[in-house]
């Protein structure tokens, strides 16, 4: 296997981040789920606005599962795609812009005429089964 394949190999590895199906996470977690030092997350916060764990009674920052994916996401950007902190910070700005963006999708309106009429059956159907008591 030659060394190229062999560190692309490593470098999948390495990107790979499976999150647990968890509400909260300690930075602890989070350093060891991402393979990154607890002082690099707490230097993000400062830095990505959209990096904001909560904090609990004892001030232990607490991560959701949306904070994990964006550390994920910050990683990749900075690691792998070689942005700046500012570059990334830009880029994630972008990123929500496009979701906000998004146009909603076309389901069919319903008309007052469908929606009485399907009332109108509903009440037959009850009529019905309350008739068999």
């Amino acid at each position: 296997m030659s060394t190229r394949a062999k560190s692309m190999r490593k470098k999948n590895r390495s990107t790979e981040v499976v999150i647990p199906e968890k509400l909260y996470f300690r930075i602890g977690e989070v350093a060891r789920l991402c393979r990154l030092p607890a002082y690099v997350l707490r230097f993000w916060e400062t830095e990505f606005p959209q990096l904001k764990p909560v904090k609990s009674s004892t001030g232990q920052r607490m991560y959701r599962r949306r904070d994990v994916e964006s550390v994920v996401r910050i990683k990749k950007l900075l690691y792998e795609d070689g942005f700046t902190i500012a570059g990334a910070r830009a880029q994630l700005r972008e990123d929500q812009k496009s979701d906000r963006t998004q146009s909603a999708l076309p389901f069919p309106r319903q008309s007052a005429v469908n929606v009485a009429y399907l009332r109108h059956e509903l009440r037959e159907i009850l009529h019905l089964l309350s008739a068999r008591h």
